[in-house]
């Protein structure tokens, strides 16, 4: 009896509108080329250097300019979204990053190279948010989580697949060819969304842009972004850490007080953190996003410089991660739509834990069929964490609180993967104080601390897990 009552109360797995359906594949091409622009170009700096005649502290811009610019953007996709309607936003922001990628396939030096990747940052942190804001509306917030699935794709194969290709790219090509490949496609995905994506339609009281909130949250995110990245390469106590991390918070202090404060519509909405549920949300896409690009930045460099591997064997090393997330994606989705979120996040966050394990204890000869498995498993329950969580940070919004939740969401998830990755690259940095060396036991062990201080990531997040409802609808 009790069997047929619970399987009475069982929610349906309600289908896709095919047309949202249409509109989610559409967004993942036009998502998929930044993700991919951003890691293949990692895998090219040396190549830039040499045939620029500059110097790696020079070419290193090129990565560093594009992510600041990204961050200046981001805070401006909502409201751009509310005044301009989520479809205008997102084909200009495919505009701006395929004429970008033109220009930047043209250019002539490091720092005519570097401009060009400004503009590229800047059409890559409006079109993020945008696909979220899109995606969220043209769906009326139904199947949420297969939805999420489906655009989280670039996220997903982004980095596994960017080195790979990029190493092809750089092994028989000129670099230049890492941004011709965008072409094709971005006009493609043009084409695409200006015929099938429906119109967004603006509020209907288009907001004036919050001129003093822009001038305060978009110089604290991109200040964050930059002393977190600075970490990794210089001392934690050097003026051009402590400066920009400073200037960081003290603009986003000044931020929270006039968003606080003020009458009119703020660039970025705090009265959505009284929500206990989208402040956890938020919290674990932070711990998610440090993870995430933390192992990002270890197992690339676990392979290259603990197991010797070149760029090209450690892209394909990578794919097992790739192939976990691609292969749990749908089912998560499903489930994140069904049931709350606090159960799927804690278990994915103890699996994660376990699948990481095996590289804190990996040295130069470790079975590469063992690490392959854990990578698989490690990518499998990643889903696990990132698809409930959106799904909930954007559960009973209002139409035109979405735009700020994709702003706060995006915000800290960047922060977070680029707070993770400094802090990992200045584990192995305090380690190896005189670099790598020849000594390949100190490096083990360098590598190994790290990969137990991104256990205590996941183990970290648990506890703001726990704040999550476990029903759906937080009921």
């Amino acid at each position: 009896m009790v069997n047929n009552q619970a399987k009475a109360v069982k929610p349906p797995k309600e289908k896709i509108d095919p047309s949202v359906l249409k509109v989610a594949l559409i967004l993942v091409l036009g998502a998929v080329v930044p993700l991919l622009d951003s890691t293949m170009i990692n895998v090219a700096i040396h190549s830039l250097t040499l045939d620029l005649d500059s110097t790696v502290s020079k070419t290193q811009w090129v990565i560093t300019g594009y992510v600041l610019a990204m961050g200046l953007a981001v805070p401006v996709s909502g409201w751009a979204s509310q005044r301009f309607g989520g479809k205008n936003v997102y084909l200009f922001s495919l505009w701006l990053f395929l004429v970008s990628s033109i220009l930047c396939s043209l250019a002539w030096n490091t720092g005519s190279l570097t401009g060009f990747r400004l503009l590229q940052g800047a059409g890559a942190g409006l079109l993020v948010p945008t696909i979220q804001n899109v995606l969220v509306q043209s769906s009326g917030g139904r199947n949420l989580g297969r939805l999420i699935a489906i655009i989280s794709i670039p996220a997903l194969i982004g980095p596994i697949l960017g080195p790979v290709i990029g190493g092809l790219i750089m092994d028989n090509m000129s670099w230049r060819w890492i941004f011709y490949v965008n072409i094709p496609i971005m006009l493609v995905a043009i084409w695409l969304s200006w015929r099938y994506v429906p119109k967004g339609e603006a509020a209907a009281v288009r907001p004036r842009l919050d001129i003093i909130g822009l001038l305060l949250l978009s110089p604290a995110f991109a200040a964050l972004i930059y002393g977190i990245s600075e970490m990794s390469t210089g001392e934690l106590a050097s003026a051009g850490t402590l400066v920009p991390l400073a200037a960081g918070f003290l603009l986003m202090a000044a931020y929270i007080v006039f968003a606080l404060r003020t009458r009119r519509a703020p660039l970025l909405d705090l009265q959505l953190f009284r929500s206990r549920h989208f402040v956890a949300s938020n919290m674990i896409l932070f711990f998610s996003g440090m993870v995430m690009n933390g192992a990002l930045l270890l197992l690339p460099l676990y392979y290259e410089q603990v197991r010797g591997e070149s760029v090209l064997t450690t892209g394909l090393l990578l794919i097992p991660q790739g192939v976990g997330m691609l292969l749990t994606r749908s089912w998560i989705g499903g489930l994140s739509d069904r049931i709350g979120s606090r159960s799927i996040v804690l278990a994915s966050l103890l699996v994660t834990m376990a699948a990481t394990i095996p590289f804190a204890y990996a040295g130069g000869d470790t079975s590469h069929i063992l690490l392959g498995a854990a990578q698989l498993v490690r990518g499998a329950a990643m889903n696990g964490i990132f698809i409930p969580i959106m799904v909930s940070a954007y559960e009973g919004l209002r139409k035109e609180q979405i735009p700020h939740a994709s702003i706060s969401t995006r915000i800290f998830q960047t922060i977070g993967g680029a707070f993770g990755s400094a802090v990992l690259a200045t584990v192995i940095g305090h380690q190896l104080p005189n670099g790598t060396g020849a000594n390949l036991a100190l490096v083990v062990d360098a590598y190994q601390l790290a990969f137990w201080w991104s256990v205590g990531f996941a183990a970290f997040s648990l506890l703001p897990a726990m704040l999550l409802s476990n029903r759906k609808n937080g009921n």
